[in-house]
């Protein structure tokens, strides 16, 4: 069985991930960000496929919150500043082993908990550390649908990315 197999949950970053890591500030001091409506197809597939998400940020902001609940993902973290400790302890708690969980970061603090997964993908751009401990690394920026594509690959590989597709658009949406 081939890595790709054993995937039931991901961890996703977001700064970097799931935006082009560029934050905005408006004239009140809220956080804007720009997320990729191309990832929620395949943050979708994953899930009519079984696969549990999980999104785990350093930082705090609204904007996380709202397009988290737009996808529909399992669990959103915020404020988490030590990654690598929380999930220790929260892949501990939902009693999953590391072939069982897939990673999906761009920057030096996804080194350590990436670590932790036994599947790693990242974004085109990615830093140069943890491109060189990816499983896969995807053709897109950051921002740009890399997500999408890290889900689609590892859809593909297992043969239900069609399927999934259908499932969740419709027979139109292959």
């Amino acid at each position: 069985m081939s890595k790709e197999e054993k995937i039931i949950f991901w961890i996703i970053d977001v700064d970097g991930t799931l935006t082009d890591s560029t934050l905005y500030y408006d004239e009140h001091g809220n956080e804007i960000k720009k997320f990729s409506v191309k990832d929620a197809a395949g943050m979708f597939a994953a899930q009519a496929c079984g696969m549990k998400l999980a999104v785990v940020t350093g930082r705090q902001c609204e904007a996380n919150r709202r397009r988290m609940e737009e996808l529909k993902v399992d669990y959103l973290f915020q404020g988490i500043k030590n990654k690598h400790s929380f999930l220790q302890n929260f892949l501990k708690e939902k009693n999953l082993c590391r072939e069982q969980v897939g990673y999906i970061g761009d920057d030096l603090n996804d080194l350590l908990p990436m670590q932790m997964a036994g599947y790693i993908a990242c974004p085109k751009d990615a830093c140069d550390e943890v491109k060189n401990i990816a499983d896969y690394v995807s053709a897109f920026n950051g921002g740009q649908g890399a997500v999408r594509d890290v889900l689609a690959h590892v859809l593909k590989v297992r043969g239900q990315w069609e399927k999934a597709v259908a499932q969740v658009f419709g027979e139109s949406g292959i």
